[in-house]
């Protein structure tokens, strides 16, 4: 249990699933990347619930949600100091629950590396894209950003609101958009708006508000082109983590590397997002690429 996520511990994993301890809840669920089998075979029959089917379209909760969901409540995220926000838990159609614990390492990150830039006189803005619930967007705003927040679902934009409001952020200087990122990018550069940093956490696929198709193999490197011209001469840190099978570590590290800085070399770290167990056993659940390292 990382001591940053007092709510959260990875319990086991293997057989394609992972155990994961979200406070009062156990859950079952896939995982790609847990291609080993299981180690610890007694503690899968406490899950309160497994979900069954693909994480990227609708599944089921076994049992369904609604006899077990009332456990939930918010997810308390430490990130540097006496920073911390929350985070609302919720059983999700798609196997998610609204936190996302391989994520905590770059919600430190990116609040390092704002409360390092950060000065009175003028906060330092920040584009995230695909924001999802919000926890790099908060991790932002607690440690003084500005923050304009893109996801191109409703629902997710609403509970990211939910998550400002019950982190004491309400009032944060924070704007929330639902839109396709690489429409609201276009629209951005003609309005002559610009970023000091740009985050983004792109699915392998998806659709945005109005239908239009996103594909992480074709249109990643154009969306970071824009993410150029909307930092250009300004760029302070940028982020990219990734969970597309197929793209690993260095292919990210060369998307972000030509997109944003075009062919001047800038490399970027590049790194696994893990998950972990009290006993130090590791599963990979992602990678990320940022700069600077």
């Amino acid at each position: 249990m990382n001591s940053s996520l007092p709510n959260y511990e990875l319990l086991d994993f293997g057989g394609g699933r992972k155990l994961e301890r979200f406070g009062e809840w156990v859950l079952d669920r896939p995982a790609p990347g847990a291609d080993k089998p299981v180690a610890r075979p007694d503690l899968w029959k406490s899950a309160t619930a497994r979900y069954e089917g693909s994480r990227t379209t609708e599944g089921d909760w076994l049992p369904a949600a609604k006899k077990w969901r009332v456990a939930s409540g918010e997810f308390r995220v430490h990130i540097a100091d006496d920073k911390q926000f929350q985070l609302l838990l919720s059983a999700l159609p798609s196997g998610q629950v609204g936190v996302f614990p391989e994520q905590l390492e770059s919600w430190e990150w990116v609040a390092k590396q704002v409360l390092k830039l950060a000065k009175p006189q003028a906060a330092i803005k920040i584009l995230n894209l695909f924001a999802y619930t919000g926890g790099s967007t908060l991790a932002a705003a607690c440690a003084g950003a500005e923050v304009t927040h893109v996801d191109a679902a409703k629902g997710m934009v609403a509970r990211a609101r939910e998550n400002a409001a019950a982190s004491g952020l309400a009032d944060a200087p924070i704007r929330w958009i639902v839109e396709d990122a690489v429409k609201f990018c276009e629209r951005e550069v003609k309005r002559g708006n610009y970023y000091d940093a740009v985050i983004l956490d792109p699915p392998t696929y998806g659709h945005g508000p109005k239908g239009e198709a996103w594909s992480i193999k074709r249109d990643l490197l154009p969306l970071l082109s824009l993410c150029r011209e909307l930092t250009v001469g300004r760029l302070k840190f940028a982020l990219c983590t990734c969970h597309t099978p197929g793209i690993d570590a260095p292919e990210l590290s060369a998307y972000l590397s030509e997109g944003i800085f075009g062919h001047c070399g800038q490399p970027p770290r590049t790194g696994t997002l893990f998950l972990e167990t009290v006993d130090g056993r590791k599963l990979p659940s992602g990678i990320f690429a940022r700069w600077p390292g």
